[in-house]
């Protein structure tokens, strides 16, 4: 048995895990919590009490030290992984003062700040006030100020939940530059806090003193402290590593160094990344966010509600294939996949637009989704196969955004999240992309990203390199079938690239006479 183990805690949005890894990457024990705690108590809005984050995050880690032949004292840190953009505030003495507000929550401030006359002048110019206009409705500090002034007036500190974490384990409010992720005051060009001078201080209720101090991924952050290790059974004393957000993660993780090979996360939200030392917006005035590289960025292109679909899909429809799966003792995704391989490509021309969730820029606020070219043969296996594959479709579109933004152009996928387990969602991918789409060798890429960074911060390994060269490789290959391929092209282009736009005028006529989306106040 190894001396050398690296202890990553990776907090998603549908559960905590508790993962070891030794330094070939193997993922030598796991203890997983699902996060059933989360309440809305208006529609639209996702929030969860800060103490539930951490109890299912002690239970985990419990349930791995009970379960493991790992002896304590072979863990050579801790590094930390989270769900991005979840918001908590704490008093002064470090207290939650409400529940978290989850990244999923749609709630909105009416938020309509007045800048600076010079910003003024200058956003305009460059045709980005609906852009500010946007950023400050949706930043949760904004709503809390509005809706809740006096609990706004307690708060001391405003954290993310990766920064919460960390003052669980440590007693410091510090953070990772690449955990920033959200509506906050960060400068994703230079990898800190906002200039004084930025517009972003004068849309944000927050002061400097209400942020936490930002380091390095792979610094030493801190130490476990005695209450902490007493409700997680971690070692007291043992070193926190700054980590990085769990789609940073994900794409170091799934080996992705260099801008030609991207990482395709097939989680709640899907995602298309590419790591890259330029700094890069794929959608204009939409900045890259920190890769768990440092001094990198990753061209993201998010789809919110990604495989989030494919579980609303199980759940409304699947019924059948649950059951049986529990009776023959294997995994329900297995014959969802049987499912979709009774369809063909293409799915008889059943085509499907993803965007549940709007956003300012590409979509824009008025989308909807969308399912078009029903007919008397289809059946809800061809619903699930467009929704597989209207996921990549969209992916492709945001591909092909990069490359036209000045990336480089793309030439191997790797799939990483619960989606990717799934060998006929691959093979669609790999289609639709006309690329070979590589499988890694573990779908746990968010924890192993995280265990990658903690392996170079204490010296275990000598560089990211290194470390990705001796903790990742590619586990399977989908070749592209030069037929289904042709078949997607077509739709893809004579289809899918023109949905939107068609579409767009009756997305308007929808929230002009229904009033939604526009999100709840």
């Amino acid at each position: 048995m190894s001396n050398h183990y690296l202890l990553a805690i990776d907090n998603g949005t549908q559960s905590v895990r508790a993962l070891i890894f030794d330094l070939q990457g193997h993922l030598v024990d796991k203890a997983q919590v699902e996060l059933a705690s989360y309440q809305s108590p208006e529609p639209g809005w996702v929030e969860n009490d800060p103490e539930d984050f951490w109890r299912a995050l002690c239970q985990a880690c419990q349930h791995l030290w009970a379960n493991t032949a790992v002896p304590k004292a072979a863990i050579r840190g801790l590094v930390i992984t989270t769900q991005r953009a979840t918001v908590i505030n704490l008093d002064a003495h470090g207290q939650p003062l409400r529940p978290a507000i989850v990244w999923l929550d749609q709630r909105r401030s009416d938020a309509n700040p007045r800048l600076a006359w010079w910003w003024e002048i200058a956003l305009r110019a460059v045709r980005m006030r609906d852009t500010i206009r946007y950023f400050a409705g949706e930043a949760e500090a904004n709503w809390i100020a509005q809706h809740q002034p006096a609990l706004w007036a307690r708060t001391g500190k405003f954290l993310l939940l990766s920064g919460y974490l960390n003052w669980r384990f440590t007693g410091r409010f510090a953070d990772s530059v690449a955990s920033q992720v959200g509506y906050i005051p960060f400068d994703y060009k230079r990898g800190r806090w906002a200039h004084r001078w930025s517009w972003k201080w004068q849309v944000l209720p927050l002061r400097r003193e209400m942020l936490p101090e930002l380091l390095p991924a792979g610094t030493i952050l801190g130490r476990v402290g005695a209450a902490a290790a007493r409700d997680s059974g971690i070692p007291e004393g043992l070193a926190v590593i700054a980590g990085a957000a769990d789609k940073a993660c994900e794409v170091l993780g799934a080996g992705c160094l260099t801008p030609e090979t991207a990482c395709l996360s097939y989680g709640t939200a899907a995602t298309i990344n590419t790591c890259t030392p330029r700094y890069l917006e794929a959608t204009r005035f939409i900045p890259p966010y920190p890769a768990a590289l440092p001094g990198h960025y990753n061209t993201e292109i998010q789809i919110t509600r990604g495989f989030w679909m494919v579980n609303w899909f199980k759940e409304q429809f699947g019924l059948h294939e649950r059951q049986e799966a529990e009776a023959r003792g294997v995994a329900p995704e297995s014959l969802f996949d049987e499912l979709v391989n009774a369809v063909p490509p293409g799915a008889l021309g059943l085509m499907l637009q993803p965007y549940w969730n709007p956003g300012i820029k590409l979509p824009g606020p008025e989308a909807k989704g969308a399912i078009i070219g029903f007919g008397e043969a289809h059946t809800r296996a061809h619903l699930y196969r467009a929704i597989l594959e209207g996921l990549a479709y969209a992916l492709r579109e945001g591909r092909e955004r990069i490359e036209r933004r000045g990336g480089a152009r793309i030439e191997r996928l790797r799939v990483s999240g619960g989606g990717s387990q799934s060998d006929a969602a691959l093979q669609i991918t790999a289609d639709i992309f006309k690329l070979p789409t590589e499988r890694p060798h573990l779908y746990e890429t968010s924890g192993l990203g995280a265990a990658i960074i903690a392996a170079v911060g204490l010296g275990l390994h000598p560089d990211y390199a290194s470390a990705v060269r001796e903790m990742t490789r590619v586990g399977q290959t989908f070749q592209p079938d030069p037929t289904h391929a042709a078949t997607y092209d077509r739709l893809y282009r004579r289809v899918y690239c023109r949905m939107y736009e068609r579409l767009r005028p009756l997305y308007r006529e929808i929230r002009e006479i229904t009033g939604y989306p526009a999100r709840h106040g």
